[in-house]
């Protein structure tokens, strides 16, 4: 555990540095060039690499061992943030902030490819619980793991905003070098008690991606699981691609990255919660009564143009995420063997990421072209402007409330659906086998 904690902690300087850098970016991309269709394709870039790239990273962490595969991950980050630095600095000001200059999205892309290769790391830590954790405390960990990334989140949110109003992107790019380098060497002090790597397959080094299927497929229930994180992650493009616009519109850059700051420690309210009482009896149960409080409240929190309502509304949500995906990760770490673990929770994220790329991309020009100019020149104006508000922020909101009531719908649904119940049954022989 000890070893597991040191991780932990590195993975807490890792995580903080490549959220800082790319929360910076996003909010320098938004501000340059006044344009929601920026951030949008922005997301629908970052979640299109990270549903891609899912596939071959689960497959580095199945066979290399860990420490190996988590240095490649620095290695990777460190070559690619010192690429965009000096990029940077060879380009001016008018080149770098002009959406339809070819040289503002080589940059973002460098940036990009920095961060997601942290994700290697991300597939690696689920995998080492499996072997440093010991299987009843694997849900609370899980937890920690969640306290991790929202503390990481809330760090790199305050900062983000503050470092670019007050310093500006070249300090911050600067910076992302500097510790990435720190959390690689500290790394590679580490020693990871990993005696061997076990392979199922007679070529090792492929992907693999049907054999991982075959696996996932003989595991009943886990696919309905998957799917269902799917949808969810469908839907969530919408806050990816429209939550920093829509807090812009009520509060300014410093404010708004200090607000995120303080929301993230939401993620470390639930995180705790998890790690001091686990999932409970019927974790699967609890995830959907969950995403059914987050859809209401996708919908409540942007019904009038209140701070007030913003920051309540995603406070609740922030706080409810981490069961999320601690379910998922206690699922597959107690029903998948080991030896493929990276490779599911490889092909887990890549599918679940596949949907969000869709909705990022279209959900820019939906919200500017139709839903932004109905609330504010448009019919929303007389309909819905006198009581709802009326302006960008306001077709924004409208984006929001249209997402809370497809998600509320899908999941009642699937709440009563036999993929689920055959699911919920599944976990409950394996728990009961092992014990």
């Amino acid at each position: 555990m000890k070893t597991y904690f040191q991780l932990l902690g590195n993975s807490l300087i890792t995580t903080i540095t490549n959220t800082f850098v790319w929360f910076s970016v996003s909010f320098w991309a938004y501000l340059k060039t006044g344009s929601v269709i920026t951030t949008s394709v922005m997301s629908g870039i970052f979640l299109v690499s990270v549903a891609v790239s899912g596939f071959w990273f689960g497959s580095i962490v199945d066979h290399y061992k860990k420490k190996t595969a988590m240095i490649i991950s620095n290695i990777a980050t460190l070559i690619f943030f010192s690429i965009a630095f000096f990029y940077f600095l060879l380009m001016d000001e008018t080149t770098l902030t002009s959406i339809t200059n070819p040289h503002f999205w080589i940059f973002i892309i460098l940036i990009l490819f920095g961060v997601i290769a942290g994700n290697i790391r991300n597939i690696a830590m689920p995998t080492l619980t499996t072997i440093l954790v010991p299987e009843d405390r694997r849900d609370k960990v899980n937890g920690l793991m969640g306290m991790v990334m929202g503390l990481s989140f809330s760090i790199s949110s305050i900062a983000s905003g503050l470092a670019l109003g007050f310093a500006g992107l070249f300090w911050i790019l600067l910076c992302g070098l500097i510790f990435s380098v720190t959390g690689l060497l500290h790394l590679s002090t580490l020693s990871i008690p990993e005696q061997e790597i076990i392979h199922l397959d007679t070529k090792p080094k492929q992907m693999d991606i049907a054999g991982t299927i075959t696996v996932v497929k003989s595991i009943t229930g886990l696919f309905p699981l998957i799917f269902f994180t799917t949808f969810n992650n469908f839907l969530g493009g919408v806050f990816m691609s429209l939550m920093d616009p829509y807090g812009l519109s009520l509060v300014s850059i410093e404010v708004w990255g200090t607000l995120w700051g303080i929301l993230s420690l939401g993620f470390i309210v639930g995180g705790l919660w998890i790690a001091k009482k686990g999932l409970g009896p019927t974790p699967l149960k609890q995830l959907f009564t969950i995403n059914t409080i987050l859809w209401i409240d996708c919908i409540l929190f942007v019904i009038q143009p209140s701070l007030t309502l913003l920051l309540i509304g995603m406070a609740i949500y922030i706080c409810l995420v981490p069961f999320v995906e601690a379910t998922e990760q206690t699922i597959i770490q107690k029903v998948v063997p080991l030896e493929r673990q990276g490779r599911v929770f490889g092909f887990a994220q890549s599918i679940e990421m596949a949907a969000s790329p869709i909705t990022a991309f279209l959900i820019g020009p939906i919200a500017q072209l139709i839903f932004i100019p109905f609330m504010t020149t448009g019919n929303g104006v007389t309909l819905i402007g006198e009581w709802f508000g009326t302006g960008s922020g306001r077709g924004i909101a409208l984006v929001f409330m249209a997402a809370g009531m497809v998600g509320l719908m899908v999941t009642r649904i699937a709440r009563r659906s036999r993929a689920y119940k055959i699911l919920e049954e599944n976990y409950t022989r394996t728990v009961t086998q092992s014990s």
